[in-house]
């Protein structure tokens, strides 16, 4: 049994214009200490997807059906108390923003001890004692004297590593980092990025990773989920997504992505807008955008397929030789531009 098991997820919110449904079918397994990336525009679906998982959708106006099961239980039916238990101890959240996260008048050590205390029956004493190793594991330097300071002292690198010690202090089996390295620059998302990497070898825990970043995909996953319009558009392993992609919108995504061996004004990008998921396209959700869009592609919705040996699922209407000789082409331009 997998340590954690998405089937066939479902979100829809009510709104005034009507039900939008942000993910729609969405499945995977996660292993423990395994990185799994999920990639996408905005609106995608992506972030949905792991609130659902995590429980933290406004009950009032959201409807979840599927399953996600951590070691057998189901998190979209346990009752909420369970799941407030579960919640920080077995599985925790970094979340995107963490000036907006994190409480601006309360010390970095009250917030800290208070996801101790929530799931543990130690004294202030001891969750003290525990925030500042859990501030030393995240490499926050003089972590003694830091512990009483407020968010704004830290910089936007050192309050990502409050969240990030924030979210292992209680050594969950699975963490689910929604666009950690957004808002940083090159080298603070490289330590970042290092430093969850160095974590998880050390606590063999199980990675979520939420990014629109596909370098940050390379460098950390295992598999990797594009999702478009709420639906898994390819699911393969890193390898395959960038060596071997199968689904014209991972050929748009990595075809837009900047080159150092080209004198370019313009990058290349993917032409149209996101579908509304409120209104969304008949047929693939992806064919208003897609050049190589057939007519079974406005009418027909692709079911998402295997595609030769091994995990890589795709859902489109083309056929393999198409595929072949597409991703050949866009892998040619990666490997050009590696050179």
């Amino acid at each position: 049994m997998a340590l954690l098991e998405v089937e066939n997820l479902k979100t829809r919110f009510r709104t005034d214009d009507g039900v939008v449904t942000a993910v729609d079918g969405v499945s995977f397994t996660l292993e423990k200490g395994e990185t799994l990336g999920i990639v996408g525009e905005s609106g995608s679906g992506k972030s949905v997807t792991c609130l659902t998982i995590m429980g933290l959708n406004d009950p009032r106006n959201t409807v979840s059906e599927g399953a996600a099961r951590l070691d057998g239980v189901d998190l979209l039916t346990t009752d909420p108390e369970s799941l407030r238990a579960l919640r920080g101890m077995r599985i925790a959240m970094i979340f995107q923003d963490p000036m907006t996260s994190l409480n601006p008048v309360k010390k970095i050590g009250w917030q800290l001890e208070e996801a101790v205390l929530v799931h543990r029956d130690v004294s202030r004493k001891e969750s003290r004692a525990l925030a500042i190793d859990a501030m030393k594991s995240v490499r926050i330097p003089r972590a003694e004297q830091r512990i009483d300071d407020y968010p704004h002292q830290f910089s936007g690198g050192m309050r990502q590593r409050v969240m990030i010690a924030m979210a292992l202090i209680n050594e969950p089996d699975i963490v689910i980092a929604d666009e950690p390295t957004t808002a940083l620059d090159v080298t603070t998302q490289a330590q970042i990025l290092d430093l969850m990497n160095e974590l998880q070898r050390e606590r063999e825990m199980a990675i979520i990773m939420i990014t629109h970043d596909l370098g940050v995909v390379a460098e950390v996953a295992d598999e990797v989920i594009v999702m478009y319009g709420g639906q898994v558009a390819e699911h393969a392993s890193v390898d395959d997504i960038f060596y071997r992609p199968r689904h014209p919108y991972t050929w748009g995504l990595l075809g837009s992505l900047p080159r150092l061996d080209l004198e370019v004004e313009r990058l290349e990008q993917i032409p149209g807008q996101p579908p509304s998921l409120l209104n969304p396209p008949s047929g693939c959700r992806f064919h208003p955008r897609c050049t190589f869009a057939m007519d079974i592609c406005r009418t027909e919705v692709p079911q998402l397929l295997p595609f030769g040996e091994g995990l890589h699922l795709q859902r489109c209407w083309l056929d393999d030789a198409t595929k072949e000789r597409e991703s050949a082409r866009t892998v040619a331009g990666l490997q050009q531009e590696a050179s």
